[in-house]
């Protein structure tokens, strides 16, 4: 299975559909509080600010998505990367349908993105995961990220995760 096999919507995206859809994601999960939860208002500030948002689809049915975020200055002091924020691209939340899951298309949408970054003329890539998230880590490392540190935030603990491109 590829995302090649899928339509890509990536301009005008339907944010209560893009949000609906997380909350399905959600919940299915075992561990729900490890994918993010902007409001619909976050989410439109976002788009509007040189964000981004690829959302795939089997028919009209939702498979998977992914979101870039451009990194701020407060974002990567709260990361403890000491870094040029304008060089830093923040993976935000990425996602796959339960029905979907096990077909590597997380890791496939990474690929994508680091393509879009790298474009965008980005250096680094960052990015949050919850410590028990195995299967998100193995596929940032895989992607080479690498191991940064640990912080608390508002949703919880996360790993900090960077990556050179």
């Amino acid at each position: 299975m590829n995302l090649e096999d899928f339509k890509c919507v990536e301009d005008n995206i339907d944010i209560d559909e893009y949000i609906k859809f997380r909350e399905y994601v959600k919940s299915h999960m075992e561990h729900p509080e490890w994918l993010g939860n902007f409001t619909k208002e976050e989410i439109e500030y976002m788009l509007n600010h040189n964000s981004k948002i690829w959302i795939y689809y089997d028919g009209k049915v939702p498979v998977c998505s992914m979101m870039e975020i451009p990194s701020r200055q407060k974002d990567l002091d709260k990361f403890g990367i000491d870094l040029d924020y304008d060089e830093v691209v923040d993976y935000g939340p990425i996602f796959v349908s339960p029905k979907y899951v096990g077909n590597s298309l997380q890791y496939k949408m990474l690929k994508v993105e680091d393509e879009y970054c790298i474009n965008l003329g980005y250096k680094y890539a960052a990015t949050t995961i919850h410590p028990d998230n195995i299967y998100c880590i193995r596929n940032m490392l895989k992607d080479n990220f690498e191991y940064k540190n640990t912080r608390e935030f508002t949703r919880g603990i996360r790993n900090i995760y960077l990556k050179k491109f």
